[in-house]
């Protein structure tokens, strides 16, 4: 990876848990962040069952699976960078919250068990 180590994907409760992240997920990340020209600060990335819980996730996150990240952004034109470079990225899978986008590849078009093109908000 150019933009990214595997340990900024690590779940806070276990060490090294970063190199659990898909690896085709990883390249489209990287391919996000080279468009948008700007940092990605990983909030989420690989999430233990343990951690996932502790968190309110769901019990099918895409986190578990390391195919989805939560990548910090706290202005509107941060977002539109991120949020384009994303879909420029192939991405089809995003959650937009006020501090944070959510992105997997967990769809069904890229081998997943859930819905591709899809946007929603938390």
């Amino acid at each position: 990876m150019k933009h990214f180590t595997t340990n900024e994907f690590d779940s806070p409760d276990y060490s090294n848990s970063g190199i659990n992240m898909d690896t085709s997920f990883l390249t489209m990340l990287d391919n996000a962040r080279e468009y948008a020209q700007i940092s990605f600060k990983i909030n989420s990335g690989f999430r233990t069952a343990e951690h996932n819980a502790k968190v309110g996730g769901k019990p099918k996150s895409s986190h578990l699976v390391g195919k989805a990240a939560d990548i910090s952004c706290n202005n509107s034109r941060e977002r539109h960078i991120i949020f384009t470079a994303l879909i420029k990225a192939g991405f089809n899978r995003i959650g937009i919250a006020n501090s944070f986008i959510h992105v997997d590849s967990d769809g069904t078009d890229q081998g997943g068990d859930k819905s591709p093109n899809v946007i929603w908000t938390y």
